[in-house]
């Protein structure tokens, strides 16, 4: 018997084992890494989308735009729950790197300070409402960027 040949295609198959354990390894990894992006993905979305509505819902009831029997305060609270904040939020903070959840719950927390302002009966043209707006822009801006800036590092 030639163990010489034998011995070849041992080492033959066993390197085209290994070959193909590792490309479906590298190819898994690819697949959970799309998933997990393409999940961050869908939950920014979720917590841009829901700080935008109630961002506007806030303000619309600011400039008046609320029913006459029930109080400013609790319209705009309302507004800000029924917008799905809170659960965008802590969707959110399960799937983001610490530095997009610190900045998304920077402008959450900006959100709600404005929520406090308009709730409390202050009016939208006020100067301290403006600092507010600037500050709830800044954070956005903030988390926007970190988003973006998350999105493009799994994707390289």
């Amino acid at each position: 018997m030639d163990w010489g040949s034998a011995l070849s295609t041992s080492i033959g198959a066993a390197i085209g084992i290994v070959a193909t354990l590792v490309a479906d390894r590298n190819r898994w990894r690819r697949e959970v890494s799309s998933r997990a992006l393409e999940t961050r993905r869908e939950a920014y979305t979720e917590f841009m989308t829901a700080m935008n509505e109630a961002g506007e819902a806030i303000r619309a009831v600011s400039l008046g735009d609320h029913q006459g029997g029930m109080s400013r305060d609790s319209v705009v609270r309302e507004a800000f729950r029924s917008s799905g904040v809170h659960a965008a939020l802590e969707r959110l903070r399960l799937v983001a790197p610490p530095a997009v959840e610190a900045a998304a719950y920077a402008a959450f927390r900006s959100m709600r300070y404005l929520r406090d302002h308009y709730a409390a009966g202050r009016e939208p043209a006020d100067a301290e409402a403006h600092a507010v707006r600037m500050e709830l822009e800044d954070n956005f801006r903030t988390v926007r960027d970190l988003m973006r800036k998350d999105m493009t590092a799994t994707t390289d």
